[in-house]
């Protein structure tokens, strides 16, 4: 327990090496204004089918959901289970950053995906601030420097000759208290330059990235590739690849178009044409099968464990990570 009473999380890094299979989910926060009712029986459902650690988003494109922090919060001390806290920077000063961060810490809470964040969908011409990261690396560079007890320097402590990169030794401490955030990052298997694919991912490993998970994924033999490039270029990190199930083919080519991701032949052909007609169970029971052996593939193909994108979709999320546990040969 620190000095607020708060429990420090367990570390996903010290959870994936393990070397067990890992099944764990992704969660968003409600909309503002809606009851929180709807996402903690998520979480509940989830914890109690065998969801081994969470993560809990921001709002993307500029929507309105806040609440990450006092969902992660009560992940870890409700639930007992380690959670991932999104940080995206994309609308903060550096100083905003170190604060929030330093909620984060006090709060105990040690795994943070450090993001940039995606530009409001209504602002085509937006730019970041003059005072703000402008890429993740930066964010990520910004709480590596934190771990190490190096902070933000005041106005004045500039005026007195401080460089700014580490926090001067004043008259209220004798020496800063450092964070201890594990650091995880997103990565892209798909991103359309291959060059910029492994390099955004590279820069991220040298400023202090520890973990990654990828962007939605479907194609096996994408992810496997890109386990095999990031390893030729010495970058060993854990790559959890993230994965949400999809109901019918459908609403597999409107996910591969919206997130420009392959989803191949075969796992088309596994699904049903349209989730809305004939057999209700039939179709999920095909939907459920289709996924477990993408799993399945995935684990083959050197993943350390699954993130399930849950989104609105807790029963077949429940359903299939309580049959990869109880499928020995996966788990």
């Amino acid at each position: 327990m620190n000095a607020f009473g708060y429990r420090p999380d367990t570390k996903i890094t010290d959870v994936l090496r393990r070397g067990k299979f890992t099944l764990s989910a992704e969660i968003i926060p409600p909309r503002n204004g809606a009851e929180l009712d709807q996402v903690m029986g998520q979480i509940r459902e989830l914890v109690g089918t065998g969801a081994e650690f969470l993560s809990v988003t921001k709002g993307a494109g500029g929507s309105l959901r806040g609440g990450s922090l006092p969902i992660a919060q009560a992940i870890k001390e409700q639930f007992n289970v380690p959670c991932i806290a999104h940080f995206t920077c994309r609308d903060l000063t550096l100083q905003d950053v170190e604060n929030q961060l330093i909620d984060h810490h006090y709060f105990g809470i040690r795994n943070i995906l450090a993001l940039r964040g995606d530009p409001p969908t209504d602002q085509p011409d937006w730019k970041p601030k003059p005072d703000a990261h402008h890429f993740a690396f930066q964010l990520i560079e910004q709480i590596r420097k934190m771990n190490e007890g190096k902070f933000l320097s005041r106005p004045s402590d500039t005026a007195n000759g401080q460089s700014g990169s580490a926090l001067p030794v004043g008259a209220d401490f004798d020496s800063p208290v450092r964070t201890d955030f594990s650091i995880g990052a997103a990565v892209y298997p798909e991103h359309v330059d291959e060059k910029e694919r492994y390099e955004f991912f590279r820069r991220k490993c040298e400023e202090g990235a520890e973990y990654a998970i990828t962007q939605m994924v479907f194609d096996v033999d994408a992810y496997a590739r890109f386990l095999d490039g990031c390893a030729k270029r010495g970058m060993n990190a854990p790559i959890l690849p993230g994965t949400r199930i999809l109901k019918s083919r459908t609403q597999a080519l409107k996910m591969a178009e919206r997130f420009q991701v392959s989803v191949p032949k075969s796992l088309l052909d596994a699904l049903p044409e349209r989730a809305d007609t004939g057999d209700a169970a039939s179709n999920r029971e095909r939907s459920l099968i289709a996924f477990q052996k993408l799993v399945s593939d995935l684990r083959r193909a050197g993943a350390p464990g699954i993130h399930l994108f849950v989104l609105s979709d807790t029963r077949g999320s429940c359903d299939l990570i309580q049959r990869l546990q109880a499928n020995a040969n996966l788990v």
